[in-house]
């Protein structure tokens, strides 16, 4: 009965890491897609004559550390 309940417990915590990892992923995903919606959002305004070259550099720079901390699936998706 011991052997049983160890494998339950182990299997029901591998559950609990997959789980956490995908919450991670998909909050890590979010992030990224909100970075690239404000890179666009400066870009167009910069082109618009409303935004600055300035803010379109530091939404460009938020994007690159976000994909150096993170990866870059978030472009894929």
């Amino acid at each position: 009965m011991a052997g049983f309940l160890d494998r339950a417990k182990e299997q029901a915590q591998r559950g609990l890491t997959q789980g956490k990892q995908k919450i991670d992923e998909v909050q890590g995903q979010r992030a990224g897609a909100d970075l690239l919606k404000k890179l666009g959002a400066a870009y167009y305004a910069e082109r618009q004559g409303t935004g600055s070259p300035q803010a379109t550099q530091q939404a460009l720079q938020a994007v690159e550390a976000h994909v150096a901390a993170n990866g870059d699936a978030f472009l894929r998706s």
